[in-house]
Parts: C-alpha cells; structure tokens; sequence
C-alpha cells in the first residue's frame, strides 16, 4: 500500500494504459480520479476499482474542463497528490498524409493538454506543499522508426522537453515530475494495427504480432500494467528524489 491515502488524477482512465494505471494505483491504496473525454468509459474503469474512486469526464483540450476537473478533485478530497497526464491521441499515417487537421488535433490532447493539466496540477500542489506529476510520452518522441506518425512522435518530443523544463522549476516546490516512454503496448490501437497488418499481409493476427515483437530485444510487447508498475513507481515513497527523467519502458527498442 505504497500510496495509501494519497489522491491520484489519472486522465485517459476509460481504457487501455490509463485504466491499468488507475487500477495499479487503486491496488496501492490511491484514491483514484478516473478522468476520460468519454465518461462512461470512466465510470466502467472506476467500477473495477474497488476503492474510493471519483468518475470525471474531461476533455484535457480544453482548459476550463481542466480546471473544473482539478477543482472538483480538490472538492471531494481536499488535496491532490498525484497527477498522472496520461490521455492522448493518435492515428497511423504517413507524414505526407498528414493534415493540418491531424496536427491540431494530436497536439491539442497530447502537448497542450498535458501542460495545462500540469500547470493546474502545480499551482494546487503548491499550495499544500509538494506532489507528483507523471506525463505519459513514448519512444516515438526519441526517434522510434514505428512511430504511428510524425505529428504524434512531435507531440511526444515536446512531453519529454516540458517534463525536464517543468521538473527544474518545480523542483523548489516538492513536486517531482517525470515522463514515461512506453514502446509497443498491447491497446485498442496497437490491436487495430495488427489486423490492419494481417490483412494487408495476408498473414495471421498471430504471426502479425509475432513480426512486431521480432524487433524487441526482449520479445515482449507491453502489456498495459507494465506501464502501470513504472507509474506506481514514480508515485510511491521511493521515487522521492527523482524529477526530470523519462523512462522507457519499451522491453529494450530504444536504449537510452
């Protein structure tokens, strides 16, 4: 129970890496705020928690839903420990199929909401004394060539750039602040892209994930709770005197 009673904001909470966070989180004692654009979904994943839980649905775009979101965290448990930046977007495309659309839309969740959820969280850990501030990156924004697309490996290099800048000038307040960099993780993306594979291939949905594991030095992909085990980690007690990294945690694709 290494984060018993603490209060943890996890945004992307409805399904996929953001879920397994809430759930790991609640397993360690955290009161969970499941924040999703799709509330339903929150409410399904705050469902399986057990736990004290708060179901919030928020689109991280738009600031003022931030703010009412950070608001009505601090409402029901008067504090806010952790905040873990995980909701984003993306969708596979060539760089020269990009849209002007496309770059609005993935820097809209992926840059500007995660730092506008961080700025909020900041200014309220501030005034309680500290906190943890977790962002959610990936490979792709240290040059994975299996990116989904440019736009997103953009959008990531800046979630790295604002953890390290963040992390120097928060560090006088008590908040640590520090990125994770998943690699290929078992979602309902990666699995929409395998079948796009198979198909295009003209090979099994096994031997498509068997050709995308190849690469990886350890011949594992992600499973979702292996993000969630590095999050805790970075939440929890041990973790209090690290602030500006960005872990990979990718089974070994990018060694940096």
């Amino acid at each position: 129970m290494v984060l018993k009673d603490l209060v943890a904001v996890v945004t992307g909470a409805g399904s996929g890496i953001g879920a397994a966070i809430a759930r790991a989180m609640a397993e360690a004692g955290a009161r969970v705020v499941c924040a999703d654009i799709d509330e339903v979904a929150a409410q399904r994943c705050a469902d399986r928690l057990g736990g004290e839980s708060l179901v919030l649905g928020a689109d991280v775009g738009a600031v003022d839903q931030i703010e009412a979101m950070l608001d009505a965290t601090l409402s029901r448990f008067g504090r806010l420990d952790v905040m873990v930046n995980n909701a984003g977007v993306t969708r596979k495309a060539d760089i020269m199929d990009l849209t002007e659309a496309d770059w609005d839309r993935i820097h809209r969740v992926n840059a500007k909401g995660v730092f506008f959820c961080l700025q909020g969280a900041a200014r309220r850990m501030i005034e309680q004394g500290g906190g943890r501030i977790i962002n959610m990156a990936s490979i792709a924004g240290r040059g994975y060539p299996g990116t989904s697309n440019a736009a997103y490996a953009a959008s990531k290099g800046a979630v790295i750039a604002l953890t390290k800048t963040s992390a120097q000038q928060l560090a006088r307040h008590d908040i640590t602040v520090n990125a994770i960099c998943p690699g290929v993780t078992r979602t309902d993306l990666f699995e929409q892209i395998l079948t796009t594979m198979a198909e295009t291939q003209g090979i099994s949905h096994e031997d498509a994930e068997a050709r995308a594991a190849r690469p990886i030095p350890l011949r594992r992909i992600n499973e979702p709770e292996d993000i969630a085990a590095m999050a805790v980690f970075l939440a929890s007690p041990g973790a209090r005197n690290i602030t500006g990294q960005a872990y990979n945690v990718d089974g070994g694709l990018i060694m940096s």
